[in-house]
């Protein structure tokens, strides 16, 4: 059963949400490699705000996944394409089906 997860919102400056939304795209292959990953969505909570939400089966594989592919594709693009530094929340997973 997973019981961590990550919830990350990014803000796109305007003019940049079609960028935000392609880049978080693009992470798709590294979040499918990614053995330690058990779910993985990107999301849009309206016109300039994404986010991405995974989950993990232990401390261990969220804290792996900080330190990965996706997180250092995503802070290189943060001044280009973010109107602020993403909000990155840990998460307990409480039920799951």
């Amino acid at each position: 059963m997973v019981k961590s997860g990550l919830m990350v919102r990014l803000e796109a400056k305007p003019g940049k949400e079609q960028q935000v939304a392609d880049l978080i795209k693009t992470t798709l292959p590294h979040a499918q490699a990614g053995s330690r990953t058990v779910d993985w969505y990107t999301l849009q909570f309206g016109p300039s705000t994404f986010g991405i939400f995974d989950t993990f089966k232990n401390e261990k594989g969220r804290n792996s996944h900080l330190g990965g592919q996706i997180a250092e594709a995503l802070m290189d693009k943060v001044p280009e394409l973010l109107a602020a530094d993403p909000i990155i929340e840990k998460v307990d997973i409480l039920t799951a089906k």
